[in-house]
C-alpha cells in the first residue's frame, strides 16, 4: 500500500474513540507520525482521564512500525490545545494535519435541558475544535507552508436532532468554524473540511441504538458497514496532498459509500421597491413567491 501521508505529522483529537482510534491508525499506516490525544473519558466525559485508552491505541501503532506518542487531557482547555501543537513542533518539528474526531453526547430535549448539558456539550465539540485549531493556525501562518484541518461533525448538525439541542449546534457551529477557517486560511495554503460520519460506536450504542440486554451494538460492528473503520479513509484523503482538492466541504462517510454534501444556496427571491418591506404587501406577495413551495421539507426531519 502507498504511503500517502508519508513525512507528514498529524494531531488526532478523540484519537482513541471508536472513529478517531481508526484514523490514529490509518494515519499511521499511512505514514505520518501521530499524536492520539484524548480524555479517555466515558461518552458523556463524565469519568475523568483514563490513559489506559489512549496509550493502547500508541502501542497498536507502534507495534505495526509506526510513530505515535499519546497525549491525555482535554483539547478545548487553551493551554492543553497549545501543548499539542507546542509537542508536534518540538518532536518533529512540524505539524501537517489536524483531525477533530473528539466529543460527548449528553442527550435530552431542549425543556429539559440543564445548563451543565448545554455548557459541556459547546465547550467539548465546538471549542474543543476552536482550540487546537487557533495554535495551529498561528504556526501555519508563520510557516506559510500549508495544513489540513478535518473536523468531524454530525447530521444532528446538518438537519437537527430533536433529542440532541447541543450537540446539534455544537456539530452546526463546527461547519460555521470550517467555512470560516476556508476563507481565512486558504492563503497559507491551509484547507478546512468536515466529515459527517455514520458507524457503529458507543455513541451509537445509546439509547434506540441499544436494544435489548446482551453486548452492545458497536461490539460486532467489524467488518460491517457499521464498522468505524469505513470512515476513516476519506480523512486519509483529506489529510493528504491530494486532498488539496477539497476546501470549505463536507462530506459524508457511513458503510462502503462517501458522499459529498452540497453547500447552502439562495433558493428563491423576494424584492422590494421601497427600502422598508411593506408588510401587508410581505404578506400578499408570500404565497406566489417565497412560499410557492413548501417550506417544511419533511425528508429532512426522517
Amino acid at each position: 500500500m502507498a504511503k500517502h501521508l508519508e513525512g507528514k505529522t498529524a494531531i488526532v483529537t478523540g484519537g482513541a474513540g471508536g472513529i478517531g482510534s481508526w484514523v490514529s491508525k490509518l494515519y499511521a499506516e499511512n505514514g505520518a507520525k501521530v499524536i492520539v490525544a484524548d480524555t479517555g473519558a466515558d461518552v458523556e466525559g463524565r469519568m475523568g482521564m483514563d490513559a489506559s485508552r489512549v496509550n493502547a491505541v500508541v502501542d497498536e501503532i507502534t507495534a505495526a512500525g509506526g510513530e505515535a506518542v499519546a497525549a491525555v487531557g482535554d483539547v478545548s482547555e487553551m493551554d492543553v490545545a497549545e501543548g499539542l501543537v507546542r509537542t508536534a513542533l518540538e518532536r518533529w518539528g512540524k505539524l501537517d494535519i489536524l483531525c477533530c474526531a473528539h466529543g460527548i453526547l449528553r442527550e435530552r430535549m431542549i425543556f429539559n435541558m440543564t445548563e451543565d448539558e448545554w455548557d459541556g456539550s459547546i465547550k467539548s465539540h465546538l471549542k474543543g475544535c476552536f482550540a487546537p485549531t487557533k495554535f495551529a493556525a498561528i504556526h501555519w501562518r508563520q510557516e506559510r507552508q500549508g495544513g489540513r484541518i478535518i473536523y468531524f461533525t454530525s447530521d444532528a448538525g446538518i438537519r437537527g436532532s430533536s433529542g440532541q439541542p447541543n450537540y446539534s449546534a455544537a456539530h452546526a457551529g463546527k461547519l460555521g468554524l470550517m467555512r470560516s477557517n476556508a476563507r481565512g486560511l486558504s492563503r497559507y495554503g491551509v484547507t478546512s473540511n468536515c466529515i459527517a460520519p455514520g458507524a457503529s460506536t458507543r455513541m451509537t450504542d445509546r439509547g434506540l441504538g441499544r436494544q435489548g440486554e446482551g453486548p452492545p451494538p458497536s461490539a460486532s460492528a467489524a467488518g460491517t458497514v457499521g464498522d468505524p473503520r469505513n470512515v476513516a479513509p476519506i480523512a486519509v484523503w483529506l489529510a493528504s496532498d491530494a486532498g488539496a482538492a477539497a476546501n470549505g466541504q463536507t462530506f459524508g462517510a457511513r458503510g462502503h459509500v462517501i458522499t459529498l454534501y452540497s453547500e447552502p444556496e439562495r433558493e428563491r427571491l423576494l424584492r422590494f421597491d421601497d427600502p422598508f418591506i411593506d408588510i401587508d404587501e410581505l404578506f400578499e406577495l408570500w404565497p406566489a413567491t417565497l412560499g410557492s413551495e413548501p417550506l417544511e421539507r419533511t425528508q429532512a426531519w426522517t
